[in-house]
Protein backbone atom coordinates (compact mmCIF):
# COMPACT_ATOMS: atom_id res chain seq x y z
CA UNK A 1 0.00 0.00 0.00
CA UNK A 2 1.59 3.74 -0.38
CA UNK A 3 2.43 5.95 2.19
CA UNK A 4 -1.07 7.99 2.16
CA UNK A 5 -3.10 4.94 3.45
CA UNK A 6 -1.78 4.10 6.71
CA UNK A 7 -2.83 0.79 8.35
CA UNK A 8 -5.68 2.56 10.58
CA UNK A 9 -7.37 3.99 7.41
CA UNK A 10 -7.46 0.66 5.92
CA UNK A 11 -8.67 -0.97 9.32
CA UNK A 12 -11.45 1.57 9.30
CA UNK A 13 -12.40 1.00 5.56
CA UNK A 14 -12.44 -2.97 5.78
CA UNK A 15 -13.69 -3.20 9.76
CA UNK A 16 -16.44 -0.04 9.13
CA UNK A 17 -19.06 -2.48 9.09
CA UNK A 18 -18.46 -4.37 12.08
CA UNK A 19 -16.71 -1.71 14.76
CA UNK A 20 -19.04 -0.19 17.67
CA UNK A 21 -19.09 3.45 18.39
CA UNK A 22 -19.63 3.69 21.79
CA UNK A 23 -22.69 5.89 22.96
CA UNK A 24 -24.27 5.63 19.18
CA UNK A 25 -26.66 2.99 17.23
CA UNK A 26 -27.06 3.35 13.77
CA UNK A 27 -30.53 2.57 12.15
CA UNK A 28 -31.12 1.31 9.11
CA UNK A 29 -29.40 3.62 6.15
CA UNK A 30 -30.77 5.40 3.45
CA UNK A 31 -31.60 3.44 0.09
CA UNK A 32 -29.54 6.33 -2.04
CA UNK A 33 -25.73 6.64 -1.97
CA UNK A 34 -24.40 9.42 0.37
CA UNK A 35 -22.43 12.02 -1.74
CA UNK A 36 -18.62 12.90 -0.54
CA UNK A 37 -17.85 16.21 0.00
CA UNK A 38 -14.66 16.39 -1.15
CA UNK A 39 -13.41 19.98 -0.06
CA UNK A 40 -9.89 21.56 -1.67
CA UNK A 41 -8.79 20.65 1.77
CA UNK A 42 -8.99 17.01 1.21
CA UNK A 43 -11.70 16.29 4.03
CA UNK A 44 -14.13 14.70 3.78
CA UNK A 45 -17.67 13.52 5.44
CA UNK A 46 -19.99 10.42 5.26
CA UNK A 47 -23.29 12.01 5.87
CA UNK A 48 -26.12 9.03 7.33
CA UNK A 49 -29.74 9.81 6.98
CA UNK A 50 -33.00 8.86 9.02
CA UNK A 51 -30.71 8.45 12.30
CA UNK A 52 -33.41 7.13 15.08
CA UNK A 53 -34.12 9.32 17.96
CA UNK A 54 -32.34 7.55 21.54
CA UNK A 55 -34.09 7.64 24.36
CA UNK A 56 -32.37 8.52 27.61
CA UNK A 57 -30.75 5.80 28.94
CA UNK A 58 -30.19 5.53 33.16
CA UNK A 59 -27.03 5.96 34.68
CA UNK A 60 -27.34 1.93 36.04
CA UNK A 61 -29.46 0.08 33.40
CA UNK A 62 -30.51 -3.47 34.76
CA UNK A 63 -27.52 -6.24 32.86
CA UNK A 64 -29.30 -7.49 29.92
CA UNK A 65 -28.04 -10.07 27.28
CA UNK A 66 -26.58 -8.72 24.66
CA UNK A 67 -28.20 -10.01 21.05
CA UNK A 68 -25.76 -8.64 17.92
CA UNK A 69 -28.21 -7.37 15.53
CA UNK A 70 -27.67 -7.56 12.03
CA UNK A 71 -27.74 -4.12 10.08
CA UNK A 72 -28.36 -3.30 6.47
CA UNK A 73 -27.40 -0.69 4.74
CA UNK A 74 -28.47 1.28 2.51
CA UNK A 75 -31.72 -0.85 1.68
CA UNK A 76 -29.83 -4.25 0.92
CA UNK A 77 -30.68 -7.11 3.26
CA UNK A 78 -27.57 -9.29 3.01
CA UNK A 79 -26.27 -9.52 6.60
CA UNK A 80 -22.81 -8.27 6.93
CA UNK A 81 -22.75 -6.31 3.76
CA UNK A 82 -19.63 -3.92 3.38
CA UNK A 83 -20.94 -0.54 3.98
CA UNK A 84 -18.99 1.24 1.43
CA UNK A 85 -19.97 -0.60 -1.67
CA UNK A 86 -23.32 1.73 -1.93
CA UNK A 87 -20.67 4.93 -1.30
CA UNK A 88 -17.80 3.78 -3.29
CA UNK A 89 -16.20 7.68 -3.50
CA UNK A 90 -15.26 7.05 0.29
CA UNK A 91 -13.04 4.64 -1.07
CA UNK A 92 -12.39 6.39 -4.10
CA UNK A 93 -11.17 9.09 -2.51
CA UNK A 94 -8.36 6.94 -0.67
CA UNK A 95 -7.32 5.40 -3.80
CA UNK A 96 -7.14 8.43 -6.29
CA UNK A 97 -5.46 10.74 -3.36
CA UNK A 98 -2.26 7.92 -2.86
CA UNK A 99 -1.30 7.96 -6.54
CA UNK A 100 -1.19 4.71 -7.15
CA UNK A 101 -0.18 2.80 -10.11
CA UNK A 102 -1.65 0.07 -11.92
CA UNK A 103 -0.77 -2.72 -10.74
CA UNK A 104 -1.31 -0.91 -7.11
CA UNK A 105 -4.86 -1.16 -8.28
CA UNK A 106 -5.98 -4.26 -9.78
CA UNK A 107 -4.77 -6.04 -6.68
CA UNK A 108 -6.63 -3.60 -4.22
CA UNK A 109 -9.66 -4.46 -6.72
CA UNK A 110 -9.01 -8.02 -6.63
CA UNK A 111 -8.31 -8.21 -2.97
CA UNK A 112 -8.52 -5.33 -0.68
CA UNK A 113 -11.95 -3.70 -1.35
CA UNK A 114 -14.65 -6.65 -1.32
CA UNK A 115 -17.46 -8.17 0.57
CA UNK A 116 -16.87 -9.43 4.29
CA UNK A 117 -18.47 -12.42 4.95
CA UNK A 118 -18.05 -12.58 9.37
CA UNK A 119 -19.27 -16.19 9.17
CA UNK A 120 -17.57 -18.40 6.80
CA UNK A 121 -14.70 -16.12 6.59
CA UNK A 122 -13.60 -15.60 3.28
CA UNK A 123 -13.39 -12.75 1.16
CA UNK A 124 -14.33 -12.28 -2.62
CA UNK A 125 -14.09 -9.13 -5.02
CA UNK A 126 -16.89 -6.60 -4.80
CA UNK A 127 -17.47 -4.75 -8.48
CA UNK A 128 -18.55 -0.95 -7.47
CA UNK A 129 -20.75 -0.01 -10.48
CA UNK A 130 -21.54 3.14 -9.70
CA UNK A 131 -21.78 4.73 -13.29
CA UNK A 132 -23.29 0.96 -14.03
CA UNK A 133 -20.21 0.52 -16.28
CA UNK A 134 -16.63 0.88 -14.16
CA UNK A 135 -15.01 -1.16 -11.72
CA UNK A 136 -13.66 1.08 -8.59
CA UNK A 137 -10.41 0.36 -10.02
CA UNK A 138 -11.17 1.83 -13.17
CA UNK A 139 -12.90 4.49 -11.19
CA UNK A 140 -9.71 5.20 -9.62
CA UNK A 141 -7.69 5.09 -12.54
CA UNK A 142 -9.57 7.35 -14.84
CA UNK A 143 -9.71 10.00 -11.76
CA UNK A 144 -5.68 9.85 -11.37
CA UNK A 145 -5.36 10.31 -15.15
CA UNK A 146 -7.70 13.44 -14.76
CA UNK A 147 -5.23 14.68 -13.16
CA UNK A 148 -2.18 14.37 -15.57
CA UNK A 149 -1.24 17.09 -17.75
CA UNK A 150 -1.33 15.53 -21.01
CA UNK A 151 -4.56 13.87 -20.30
CA UNK A 152 -6.59 17.26 -18.59
CA UNK A 153 -7.10 19.26 -21.75
CA UNK A 154 -8.35 15.98 -24.02
CA UNK A 155 -12.24 16.08 -24.58
CA UNK A 156 -14.32 13.00 -23.39
CA UNK A 157 -14.20 11.26 -27.14
CA UNK A 158 -10.26 11.76 -27.37
CA UNK A 159 -10.07 10.46 -24.15
CA UNK A 160 -12.27 7.45 -24.99
CA UNK A 161 -9.96 7.14 -28.31
CA UNK A 162 -6.96 7.02 -26.09
CA UNK A 163 -8.62 4.28 -24.28
CA UNK A 164 -9.59 1.70 -27.12
CA UNK A 165 -6.13 2.49 -28.67
CA UNK A 166 -4.65 1.38 -24.85
CA UNK A 167 -6.74 -1.29 -24.85
CA UNK A 168 -9.94 -0.83 -23.63
CA UNK A 169 -8.88 -0.56 -19.62
CA UNK A 170 -8.31 3.12 -18.06
CA UNK A 171 -5.97 1.27 -15.91
CA UNK A 172 -3.91 0.60 -18.97
CA UNK A 173 -4.17 4.45 -20.10
CA UNK A 174 -2.70 5.20 -16.70
CA UNK A 175 0.00 2.99 -17.15
CA UNK A 176 0.48 4.41 -20.63
CA UNK A 177 0.36 8.22 -18.90
CA UNK A 178 2.82 7.47 -16.22
CA UNK A 179 5.31 5.56 -18.41
CA UNK A 180 5.77 8.56 -20.47
CA UNK A 181 6.06 10.78 -18.12
CA UNK A 182 8.70 8.55 -16.19
CA UNK A 183 10.96 7.73 -19.43
CA UNK A 184 10.85 11.26 -20.93
CA UNK A 185 11.41 13.41 -17.56
CA UNK A 186 8.24 15.21 -18.76
CA UNK A 187 6.91 17.65 -16.67
CA UNK A 188 10.99 17.78 -14.69
CA UNK A 189 14.03 19.42 -15.21
CA UNK A 190 15.52 18.22 -18.47
CA UNK A 191 19.50 18.78 -19.79
CA UNK A 192 20.21 17.96 -23.17
CA UNK A 193 23.95 17.63 -24.55
CA UNK A 194 23.32 18.72 -28.48
CA UNK A 195 26.16 18.37 -31.53
CA UNK A 196 28.03 21.43 -30.18
CA UNK A 197 25.61 23.24 -28.56
CA UNK A 198 23.50 22.85 -24.69
CA UNK A 199 19.45 22.50 -24.07
CA UNK A 200 18.50 23.32 -20.17
CA UNK A 201 15.24 22.88 -19.28
CA UNK A 202 13.96 23.96 -16.15
CA UNK A 203 11.45 22.67 -14.22
CA UNK A 204 8.94 25.61 -14.48
CA UNK A 205 9.28 25.17 -18.34
CA UNK A 206 11.68 28.13 -19.19
CA UNK A 207 14.51 27.07 -21.71
CA UNK A 208 18.20 28.03 -21.28
CA UNK A 209 20.56 27.64 -24.23
CA UNK A 210 24.38 27.86 -24.82
CA UNK A 211 27.23 26.38 -27.30
CA UNK A 212 27.50 26.35 -30.81
CA UNK A 213 24.93 28.79 -32.53
CA UNK A 214 26.07 28.91 -35.93
CA UNK A 215 23.11 28.17 -37.87
CA UNK A 216 20.86 30.04 -34.96
CA UNK A 217 20.13 26.81 -33.19
CA UNK A 218 20.04 28.47 -29.84
CA UNK A 219 17.10 30.29 -30.51
CA UNK A 220 18.10 34.04 -29.69
CA UNK A 221 18.16 36.07 -32.77
CA UNK A 222 21.86 35.80 -33.16
CA UNK A 223 24.66 33.67 -34.79
CA UNK A 224 27.27 34.52 -31.77
CA UNK A 225 28.33 31.57 -29.71
CA UNK A 226 27.16 31.53 -26.30
CA UNK A 227 29.84 30.12 -23.45
CA UNK A 228 27.62 30.69 -20.67
CA UNK A 229 23.48 29.52 -20.01
CA UNK A 230 21.46 31.81 -21.53
CA UNK A 231 17.55 32.22 -21.42
CA UNK A 232 15.39 31.88 -24.43
CA UNK A 233 13.09 34.94 -23.61
CA UNK A 234 11.09 34.89 -26.99
CA UNK A 235 9.52 31.97 -25.25
CA UNK A 236 8.80 33.65 -21.64
CA UNK A 237 5.14 32.28 -21.25
CA UNK A 238 4.93 29.51 -22.58
CA UNK A 239 5.96 26.58 -20.30
CA UNK A 240 8.64 23.46 -22.50
CA UNK A 241 8.33 20.17 -21.57
CA UNK A 242 10.64 18.20 -23.71
CA UNK A 243 13.66 19.42 -26.01
CA UNK A 244 15.49 18.14 -28.45
CA UNK A 245 19.04 18.76 -30.45
CA UNK A 246 20.78 17.83 -33.51
CA UNK A 247 23.23 19.27 -35.44
CA UNK A 248 22.82 23.00 -35.82
CA UNK A 249 19.21 22.43 -35.13
CA UNK A 250 17.09 22.48 -32.36
CA UNK A 251 13.19 21.18 -31.29
CA UNK A 252 10.95 22.35 -28.10
CA UNK A 253 7.88 20.75 -27.06
CA UNK A 254 5.76 23.24 -25.07
CA UNK A 255 2.74 21.92 -22.23
CA UNK A 256 -0.10 22.65 -24.69
CA UNK A 257 1.52 19.84 -27.49
CA UNK A 258 2.96 23.14 -29.85
CA UNK A 259 6.33 22.39 -31.32
CA UNK A 260 8.75 24.91 -31.86
CA UNK A 261 12.00 24.53 -34.17
CA UNK A 262 15.00 26.47 -34.74
CA UNK A 263 18.19 26.49 -36.14
CA UNK A 264 18.55 24.75 -39.94
CA UNK A 265 15.13 23.65 -41.46
CA UNK A 266 16.79 21.05 -43.27
CA UNK A 267 16.14 17.60 -41.82
CA UNK A 268 18.76 16.08 -44.21
CA UNK A 269 22.12 14.77 -43.45
CA UNK A 270 23.78 16.80 -40.28
CA UNK A 271 26.85 18.35 -41.95
CA UNK A 272 27.46 16.83 -45.31
CA UNK A 273 24.27 16.45 -46.69
CA UNK A 274 22.01 18.62 -48.25
CA UNK A 275 21.63 22.34 -46.61
CA UNK A 276 18.36 24.06 -45.81
CA UNK A 277 16.78 26.95 -47.56
CA UNK A 278 17.34 29.60 -44.38
CA UNK A 279 18.28 29.64 -41.13
CA UNK A 280 15.64 30.14 -38.17
CA UNK A 281 17.26 32.20 -35.00
CA UNK A 282 14.64 32.19 -32.97
CA UNK A 283 11.72 29.66 -32.19
CA UNK A 284 9.34 29.18 -34.40
CA UNK A 285 6.13 27.52 -34.40
CA UNK A 286 5.79 24.20 -36.94
CA UNK A 287 2.54 25.20 -38.69
CA UNK A 288 2.42 21.07 -40.31
CA UNK A 289 2.39 19.91 -36.90
CA UNK A 290 -0.54 23.02 -35.46
CA UNK A 291 -3.02 20.11 -35.27
CA UNK A 292 -1.22 17.18 -33.61
CA UNK A 293 -0.89 17.28 -29.96
CA UNK A 294 3.06 16.69 -29.46
CA UNK A 295 4.65 14.99 -26.61
CA UNK A 296 8.40 14.15 -27.39
CA UNK A 297 10.79 14.90 -30.60
CA UNK A 298 13.90 12.70 -31.74
CA UNK A 299 16.13 14.14 -33.68
CA UNK A 300 18.64 11.51 -36.37
CA UNK A 301 21.10 12.78 -39.01
CA UNK A 302 18.73 11.95 -42.13
CA UNK A 303 15.21 12.80 -40.15
CA UNK A 304 13.27 13.99 -36.92
CA UNK A 305 10.65 11.86 -35.53
CA UNK A 306 7.92 13.81 -33.50
CA UNK A 307 5.62 11.62 -30.69
CA UNK A 308 1.99 12.79 -30.10
CA UNK A 309 -0.26 12.63 -27.33
CA UNK A 310 -2.14 9.10 -28.50
CA UNK A 311 1.12 7.56 -28.82
CA UNK A 312 1.42 7.94 -33.07
CA UNK A 313 4.74 8.51 -34.39
CA UNK A 314 4.92 11.13 -37.45
CA UNK A 315 8.43 11.34 -39.17
CA UNK A 316 9.76 14.11 -41.56
CA UNK A 317 12.09 13.21 -44.27
CA UNK A 318 14.67 10.24 -44.81
CA UNK A 319 12.52 9.12 -47.42
CA UNK A 320 15.72 7.25 -49.48
CA UNK A 321 14.11 3.87 -50.44
CA UNK A 322 11.02 4.00 -48.17
CA UNK A 323 13.44 3.83 -45.11
CA UNK A 324 10.76 4.86 -42.65
CA UNK A 325 7.92 3.93 -45.05
CA UNK A 326 7.44 6.80 -47.39
CA UNK A 327 9.18 8.37 -49.99
CA UNK A 328 10.33 12.08 -49.55
CA UNK A 329 12.75 15.02 -50.04
CA UNK A 330 15.34 15.65 -47.23
CA UNK A 331 13.93 19.12 -46.66
CA UNK A 332 10.17 18.32 -46.19
CA UNK A 333 8.70 19.22 -43.46
CA UNK A 334 5.16 17.26 -44.13
CA UNK A 335 4.83 15.09 -41.04
CA UNK A 336 4.16 11.74 -42.13
CA UNK A 337 2.68 8.94 -39.73
CA UNK A 338 4.64 5.89 -39.14
CA UNK A 339 2.68 3.17 -39.72
CA UNK A 340 2.54 -0.85 -40.10
CA UNK A 341 3.04 -2.80 -36.69
CA UNK A 342 2.77 0.60 -34.89
CA UNK A 343 -0.32 1.82 -36.59
CA UNK A 344 -2.82 0.76 -33.63
CA UNK A 345 0.03 0.50 -30.87
CA UNK A 346 0.36 3.49 -28.63
CA UNK A 347 4.31 4.63 -27.52
CA UNK A 348 5.72 6.56 -24.95
CA UNK A 349 8.88 7.00 -26.27
CA UNK A 350 11.08 7.56 -29.21
CA UNK A 351 14.55 7.51 -29.64
CA UNK A 352 16.55 8.21 -32.55
CA UNK A 353 19.96 7.06 -34.12
CA UNK A 354 22.11 8.01 -36.62
CA UNK A 355 20.18 6.57 -38.88
CA UNK A 356 17.61 4.45 -37.19
CA UNK A 357 15.19 4.77 -34.83
CA UNK A 358 13.37 2.99 -31.12
CA UNK A 359 10.01 2.93 -30.45
CA UNK A 360 8.98 1.81 -26.87
CA UNK A 361 5.73 0.50 -26.76
CA UNK A 362 2.69 0.03 -24.39
CA UNK A 363 0.46 -3.01 -25.09
CA UNK A 364 -1.90 -4.56 -22.51
CA UNK A 365 0.59 -7.72 -21.56
CA UNK A 366 3.61 -5.10 -21.30
CA UNK A 367 6.04 -3.43 -22.43
CA UNK A 368 8.19 -3.63 -25.63
CA UNK A 369 10.16 -2.18 -28.16
CA UNK A 370 9.94 -1.65 -31.72
CA UNK A 371 13.04 -0.70 -34.40
CA UNK A 372 13.21 0.73 -37.94
CA UNK A 373 15.90 2.01 -40.42
CA UNK A 374 19.42 1.23 -41.16
CA UNK A 375 20.47 -2.26 -39.91
CA UNK A 376 24.17 -2.34 -39.59
CA UNK A 377 26.27 -3.78 -37.04
CA UNK A 378 23.04 -5.26 -35.57
CA UNK A 379 21.36 -1.91 -34.14
CA UNK A 380 18.69 -2.66 -34.87
CA UNK A 381 18.44 -5.79 -32.77
CA UNK A 382 16.56 -8.39 -35.00
CA UNK A 383 19.77 -11.29 -35.13
CA UNK A 384 20.44 -9.48 -38.69
CA UNK A 385 22.39 -6.44 -40.44
CA UNK A 386 19.16 -5.65 -42.55
CA UNK A 387 17.30 -2.74 -43.27
CA UNK A 388 13.83 -2.78 -42.22
CA UNK A 389 11.63 -0.04 -43.90
CA UNK A 390 8.73 -0.68 -41.12
CA UNK A 391 8.89 -1.18 -37.37
CA UNK A 392 9.72 -4.47 -36.64
CA UNK A 393 9.52 -6.13 -32.90
CA UNK A 394 12.85 -6.98 -31.35
CA UNK A 395 11.61 -9.98 -29.99
CA UNK A 396 14.58 -10.98 -27.93
CA UNK A 397 13.04 -9.13 -24.93
CA UNK A 398 10.51 -12.06 -24.60
CA UNK A 399 13.11 -14.61 -24.16
CA UNK A 400 14.62 -12.50 -21.85
CA UNK A 401 11.79 -12.10 -19.58
CA UNK A 402 12.77 -8.47 -19.58
CA UNK A 403 10.22 -5.55 -19.50
CA UNK A 404 11.81 -2.19 -20.84
CA UNK A 405 11.36 1.19 -19.60
CA UNK A 406 13.67 3.34 -21.13
CA UNK A 407 15.34 2.83 -24.61
CA UNK A 408 18.03 4.90 -25.75
CA UNK A 409 19.74 4.96 -29.41
CA UNK A 410 22.97 5.53 -29.88
CA UNK A 411 24.95 6.35 -33.18
CA UNK A 412 25.92 2.61 -33.83
CA UNK A 413 24.32 0.65 -30.98
CA UNK A 414 21.45 0.60 -28.45
CA UNK A 415 20.43 0.20 -24.82
CA UNK A 416 17.38 -0.46 -22.98
CA UNK A 417 16.62 -0.26 -19.09
CA UNK A 418 14.47 -3.30 -17.29
CA UNK A 419 11.44 -2.69 -14.72
CA UNK A 420 13.60 -5.62 -12.48
CA UNK A 421 16.70 -2.83 -13.45
CA UNK A 422 18.51 -4.98 -15.58
CA UNK A 423 20.18 -3.27 -18.75
CA UNK A 424 20.63 -4.76 -22.40
CA UNK A 425 22.84 -3.33 -24.96
CA UNK A 426 23.35 -4.24 -28.73
CA UNK A 427 24.48 -2.94 -31.95
CA UNK A 428 28.20 -1.76 -33.13
CA UNK A 429 30.21 -2.90 -29.93
CA UNK A 430 33.60 -0.71 -30.94
CA UNK A 431 35.49 0.66 -28.01
CA UNK A 432 33.66 -1.64 -25.48
CA UNK A 433 30.22 0.27 -25.99
CA UNK A 434 28.22 -2.16 -24.83
CA UNK A 435 30.05 -3.28 -21.73
CA UNK A 436 30.29 -6.68 -22.64
CA UNK A 437 34.21 -6.52 -21.84
CA UNK A 438 35.00 -6.52 -25.48
CA UNK A 439 34.48 -4.73 -29.00
CA UNK A 440 32.27 -7.08 -30.29
CA UNK A 441 29.41 -6.78 -32.50
CA UNK A 442 25.85 -7.99 -30.99
CA UNK A 443 22.69 -8.19 -33.39
CA UNK A 444 20.17 -9.21 -30.34
CA UNK A 445 20.16 -7.34 -26.96
CA UNK A 446 22.52 -8.86 -24.33
CA UNK A 447 22.19 -8.49 -20.51
CA UNK A 448 25.32 -6.50 -19.20
CA UNK A 449 26.32 -8.84 -16.96
CA UNK A 450 29.08 -6.51 -14.91
CA UNK A 451 25.91 -4.55 -14.17
CA UNK A 452 24.16 -8.09 -12.55
CA UNK A 453 24.63 -6.29 -8.96
CA UNK A 454 23.26 -2.95 -10.04
CA UNK A 455 19.47 -2.06 -10.31
CA UNK A 456 19.31 0.47 -13.06
CA UNK A 457 16.80 3.05 -13.90
CA UNK A 458 18.04 5.50 -16.47
CA UNK A 459 20.64 4.41 -19.78
CA UNK A 460 22.00 7.11 -22.54
CA UNK A 461 23.84 6.42 -25.45
CA UNK A 462 25.96 8.50 -27.37
CA UNK A 463 29.11 7.64 -30.21
CA UNK A 464 30.34 4.70 -28.92
CA UNK A 465 29.83 5.92 -25.48
CA UNK A 466 27.04 4.40 -22.59
CA UNK A 467 26.39 6.00 -19.13
CA UNK A 468 23.67 4.03 -16.31
CA UNK A 469 21.96 5.42 -13.60
CA UNK A 470 21.40 3.54 -10.55
CA UNK A 471 18.66 3.91 -8.21
CA UNK A 472 21.28 4.40 -5.66
CA UNK A 473 22.17 7.80 -7.78
CA UNK A 474 25.30 6.30 -9.00
CA UNK A 475 26.61 6.34 -12.53
CA UNK A 476 28.20 3.82 -14.50
CA UNK A 477 30.00 5.05 -17.97
CA UNK A 478 31.97 2.76 -20.78
CA UNK A 479 32.74 2.97 -24.43
CA UNK A 480 34.93 5.47 -25.84
CA UNK A 481 37.11 7.66 -23.87
CA UNK A 482 37.30 10.69 -26.26
CA UNK A 483 36.82 14.24 -25.45
CA UNK A 484 37.21 12.85 -21.58
CA UNK A 485 32.86 12.61 -21.90
CA UNK A 486 32.88 9.55 -19.26
CA UNK A 487 33.77 11.56 -16.89
CA UNK A 488 37.07 9.13 -15.18
CA UNK A 489 39.92 11.07 -14.33
CA UNK A 490 42.79 9.09 -16.62
CA UNK A 491 45.39 10.99 -16.64
CA UNK A 492 46.81 10.09 -13.69
CA UNK A 493 46.80 6.30 -14.15
CA UNK A 494 48.03 6.61 -17.86
CA UNK A 495 51.81 7.22 -18.21
CA UNK A 496 51.45 9.20 -20.72
CA UNK A 497 48.44 11.45 -19.62
CA UNK A 498 46.24 9.97 -21.97
CA UNK A 499 42.92 11.10 -20.95
CA UNK A 500 41.17 9.19 -24.28
CA UNK A 501 41.29 5.83 -22.71
CA UNK A 502 38.45 3.62 -23.57
CA UNK A 503 36.67 1.73 -21.37
CA UNK A 504 35.33 -1.99 -22.23
CA UNK A 505 33.20 -2.92 -18.57
CA UNK A 506 31.17 -0.63 -16.69
CA UNK A 507 33.05 1.72 -14.19
CA UNK A 508 31.95 4.00 -11.44
CA UNK A 509 32.32 7.98 -12.47
CA UNK A 510 33.34 8.81 -8.90
CA UNK A 511 33.88 12.09 -9.75
CA UNK A 512 29.68 12.90 -9.45
CA UNK A 513 29.52 12.80 -5.45
CA UNK A 514 25.90 13.28 -5.50
CA UNK A 515 22.68 11.55 -6.66
CA UNK A 516 22.21 11.51 -10.07
CA UNK A 517 18.73 11.54 -11.77
CA UNK A 518 19.49 11.61 -15.59
CA UNK A 519 22.81 11.57 -18.30
CA UNK A 520 22.78 13.38 -21.13
CA UNK A 521 25.53 13.11 -24.13
CA UNK A 522 26.23 14.04 -27.56
CA UNK A 523 24.86 11.49 -29.85
CA UNK A 524 26.77 12.68 -33.34
CA UNK A 525 29.71 11.14 -35.30
CA UNK A 526 30.87 14.56 -36.25
CA UNK A 527 31.39 16.70 -32.89
CA UNK A 528 33.48 15.73 -30.07
CA UNK A 529 31.21 14.55 -27.15
CA UNK A 530 30.19 16.18 -24.33
CA UNK A 531 28.33 14.84 -21.23
CA UNK A 532 25.48 16.31 -18.33
CA UNK A 533 24.80 14.81 -15.76
CA UNK A 534 21.26 15.92 -13.71
CA UNK A 535 21.14 15.82 -9.83
CA UNK A 536 18.10 14.94 -7.85
CA UNK A 537 18.16 18.59 -6.69
CA UNK A 538 18.43 20.19 -9.93
CA UNK A 539 22.09 20.74 -10.41
CA UNK A 540 23.54 20.13 -13.07
CA UNK A 541 27.30 18.82 -13.85
CA UNK A 542 28.81 19.03 -17.26
CA UNK A 543 32.30 17.19 -18.79
CA UNK A 544 33.93 16.22 -21.81
CA UNK A 545 34.29 18.18 -25.30
CA UNK A 546 33.91 22.24 -24.82
CA UNK A 547 35.25 24.11 -27.22
CA UNK A 548 32.66 25.86 -28.35
CA UNK A 549 31.14 26.63 -24.69
CA UNK A 550 28.63 23.74 -24.90
CA UNK A 551 29.82 22.74 -21.12
CA UNK A 552 28.52 26.05 -20.43
CA UNK A 553 31.81 26.65 -17.19
CA UNK A 554 34.61 28.44 -17.54
CA UNK A 555 37.69 26.65 -19.13
CA UNK A 556 41.11 27.55 -18.71
CA UNK A 557 43.25 29.50 -20.94
CA UNK A 558 44.04 26.84 -24.77
CA UNK A 559 41.91 24.11 -22.55
CA UNK A 560 39.33 22.30 -25.17
CA UNK A 561 37.39 19.95 -22.32
CA UNK A 562 36.90 19.11 -19.21
CA UNK A 563 37.80 15.66 -17.08
CA UNK A 564 36.04 16.03 -14.45
CA UNK A 565 31.85 17.22 -13.61
CA UNK A 566 32.11 20.76 -12.76
CA UNK A 567 28.92 22.39 -12.08
CA UNK A 568 26.89 24.33 -14.34
CA UNK A 569 25.76 28.35 -13.38
CA UNK A 570 22.52 27.59 -14.17
CA UNK A 571 18.82 27.66 -11.78
CA UNK A 572 16.63 24.61 -13.09
CA UNK A 573 14.48 24.66 -9.96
Amino acid sequence: MCGCVSELDMTLMLDFESSELEGRKLGHCSDRAVPMDTTASGTSSVQYHNVTEQAIVPLAPPPVAHQRKQRHCFGNAIPGEFPLSANPSIVLHFLSACNLNPQDLAKLEASVFCLRFPKVGILQPAHFTPDHELSLAELAAHDMCQKRAIFKPMTIEQQQCLKQRCGGSWKLVLRYVLAGEACTRREKSQAIAGPGHSLAVTSKGAVYSFGSNSSGQLGHGTTHEEPHPSLIRSLLGVRIIHAAAGAGRTMLISDAGRVYAFGKDSFGEAEFGADGNKLVTTPQAVESLKDIFVVQAAIGNFFTAVLSREGMIYTFSWGDESKLGHQTEPNDLEPRPLLGALENIPVVQIAAGYCYLLALACQPNGMSVYSVGCGLGGKLGHGTRTDEKEPKLIERFVELNLQPVVVAAGAWHAAVVGKDGRVCTWGWGRYGCLGHGNEDCESVPKVVEALSNVKAIHVATGDYTTFVVSDAGDVYSFGCGESSSLGHDTAAADEQGNRQTNVLSPEVVTSLKERVVQISLTNSIYWNAHTFALTDSDKLYAFGAGDKGQLGVKLAANQTERAIPDRVDVDLS
